[in-house]
């Protein structure tokens, strides 16, 4: 992996190789021609790595299912950002652990103001592919550096939190903390946060996931899910402005190349092993 890029962080170069080997592919699920423009050219720097998870990414050797799942994912928080933009043309979205994603170029209307935050690694890395304008701006911070909201501020609003593949990361007191900041500092705003099932965080079964992550998609051993929900109410529980609106998993997506995994919509608890849910903070 790239010098200085941590465990947590190389999940993003994951997102990004996804998004671009679905968007080569038959009848893709994503358009997203600005991923495989940063592919091509991380190809040249991940081939002479010894890395296991680069030698995966550089060879297009990804699991398939996992890559269409990140699209499918990819799509539904692009759906989730016209919707916020439909009703609020000039409104503010910030991307929350955007990683190397190019939603903003995908969703532009012309009018909103888009901010993408993530570690200062990964916003260093976006420098060499995207350029801030007076709509598109990059914040180089951690998410629980609550300073990075009073750039948000400057501007009245309405505001769209997304936080794709991002809270599982984190610890739960650190997630609650960031979700309650919000709240405050934002209120009458969207979340739209990806979440993990806190039944599936339990021993022996966080075990079990964290030797399927390091086993199947090569994460490092840091990349590990620290916290989860055990519904999409729990989180109305931290402060009475919490306010649940609606939830989707990837299950419950008619994509054809879902293929008969389509069926596990009708099992809770696979259904909502790891999925999204949207919140109004008020």
């Amino acid at each position: 992996m790239l010098a200085g890029i941590g465990d947590v962080a190389s999940t993003s170069f994951i997102t990004l190789y996804c998004h671009a080997l679905e968007t080569l592919s038959d009848n893709p699920i994503l358009s997203d021609p600005k991923s495989v423009e940063i592919m091509t050219e991380l190809n040249k720097t991940l081939s002479r790595s010894d890395n296991t998870l680069d030698r995966t990414l550089v060879a297009g050797t990804l699991d398939r299912m996992l890559v269409v799942h990140i699209a499918i994912r990819a799509k539904k928080y692009d759906d989730y950002a016209r919707d916020f933009l439909e009703k609020y043309p000039e409104g503010v979205i910030v991307n929350i652990g955007c990683g190397l994603d190019s939603r903003f170029l995908r969703v532009d209307n012309g009018k909103v103001i888009f901010f993408d935050l993530d570690l200062p690694e990964i916003i260093g890395i976006r420098k060499g592919f995207f350029e801030e304008t007076d709509r598109y701006h990059l914040i180089a911070s951690s998410v629980l550096d609550f300073e990075w909201m009073t750039v948000i501020r400057q501007y009245s609003g309405p505001f769209l939190f997304m936080a794709e593949g991002v809270f599982m990361y984190l610890e739960g007191r650190d997630v609650r903390s960031l979700v309650l900041k919000l709240q405050e500092m934002f209120p009458g705003s969207g979340l739209v946060c990806e979440v993990v099932n806190s039944f599936w965080l339990r021993p022996p079964l966080k075990r079990m996931l964290d030797s399927k992550l390091q086993r199947q998609v090569h994460l490092g051993k840091d990349a590990t899910f620290r916290s989860g929900i055990s519904d999409g109410r729990e989180m109305e529980q931290w402060h009475s402005g919490i306010q649940f609106l609606d939830e989707w998993s990837y299950f419950d997506s008619d994509e054809k190349k879902l293929g008969w995994l389509r069926l596990l919509r009708y099992i809770g608890l696979i259904r909502k092993t790891q999925w999204t849910v949207h919140y109004r903070l008020n």
